[in-house]
């Protein structure tokens, strides 16, 4: 049997020494294949795709704590790669350019069963493509399907208390709910796209094999969107009450209760987090990935994350755009994204930071 999710965070929060995150790299100055010394890279390669108009760039990173290995994003094409924590070359593991239906990817997540979840960004928008895929771990498609919204950007997941992924959309205020076989009303008809009902109705997609996705939140109460990409990062609270979410356009960070899917704002302490991107939470712990300003800022969080304590921020290497982030043996996985550049050139890497021990 899998060990739970649970159990890996506590894994990893036992490494530190302190109950502060700290970063020693931050990314800058690693070289592509060099070691740490303990036998693991301090960089991984990813394969570049020739044939990707402007060159390939990437987004989104999923980390398996039990197989050691990790998933990335390609935004140019969609395209999947795999790679292990002790091995410097990270291979494609699903072919994008159409296949599953899938010309690009964002947010993944690895949930308790190896099961692999991935946002499709803008790919179902303005079209009947899917907005989001479910995979096994051994590449196996369970499931590849639209949500109830013809017009959202998928951008980022996490796994619930429930065990099920929840994806945030960065053009509406509004978190969607994936799961295999859950109780739905007001559902339709297999592949049919529901109509937008309020949260409570169940707003509900379903796929032939009885995955559902489900608009599961709506925070518009609160949450105002602007131009650009809004709801983004999202993590749990260490208490599991709640999903921690960034907003890049305003830099805010969102609440959204696990028990009733109510919104509320987060105090973060005047911390600057205009353009936040990925999340990463170790304990109270709170890593905000700053992507175009170059910056990792430091929260502590509350338990219950109703609240954060502006401990520090950081530059990150002048040179790479971070996106999003992932804990995989103690330490941190940054995504490169070469977001800056008209046409990406490689070397595409995955850039890590030691944890403290």
């Amino acid at each position: 049997m899998r060990t739970s999710r649970t159990a890996a965070l506590a894994g990893l929060a036992g490494i530190a020494a302190s109950a502060t995150l700290s970063f020693t790299a931050l990314g800058m100055g690693t070289a592509a294949n060099a070691s740490e010394g303990n036998g693991r890279p301090a960089s991984y390669l990813l394969e570049g795709d020739p044939s990707a108009q402007g060159g390939s760039k990437f987004e989104g990173i999923g980390v398996d704590q039990e197989s050691g290995r990790f998933y990335v994003s390609e935004v140019t094409g969609g395209e999947i790669q795999r790679g292990s924590a002790d091995r410097a070359q990270a291979e494609e593991w699903l072919a994008g350019d159409g296949t599953d239906g899938r010309y690009t990817a964002r947010g993944i997540t690895v949930d308790d069963e190896g099961r692999v979840y991935i946002a499709g960004g803008p790919n179902g928008t303005g079209n009947d493509r899917p907005d989001l895929w479910v995979y096994s771990p051994e590449g196996e498609l369970l499931a590849a399907l639209r949500v109830p919204d013809n017009n959202a950007f998928l951008n980022d997941v996490a796994i619930g208390p429930d065990g099920a992924a929840y994806f945030t959309n960065s053009n509406d205020p509004t978190i969607i709910r994936v799961a295999e076989g859950a109780e739905t009303t007001g559902a339709r008809s297999s592949g049919e796209l529901a109509r937008p009902l309020a949260p409570s109705e169940g707003v509900t997609a379903r796929s032939a094999d009885g995955w559902q996705a489900t608009e599961w939140a709506d925070g518009s109460s609160l949450i105002t969107t602007v131009e650009g990409f809004n709801l983004g990062g999202i993590v749990l609270s260490q208490d599991r009450s709640a999903f921690v979410v960034a907003q890049g356009t305003t830099g805010q960070l969102w609440r959204f209760s696990v028990a009733t899917g109510e919104v509320s704002e987060i105090d973060t302490d005047g911390a600057n987090l205009r353009n936040a991107d990925g999340l990463i939470r170790q304990g109270r712990d709170l890593a905000v990935i700053r992507n175009f300003d170059k910056e990792i800022v430091h929260l502590e969080l509350n338990p219950s994350a109703t609240s954060a304590e502006h401990v520090s921020s950081r530059a990150t290497d002048p040179n790479r755009i971070f996106t999003t982030g992932k804990l995989l043996g103690g330490r941190l996985l940054l995504v490169d994204s070469h977001f800056d550049e008209q046409t990406a050139q490689g070397p595409y890497e995955i850039v890590t930071a030691r944890m403290p021990r």
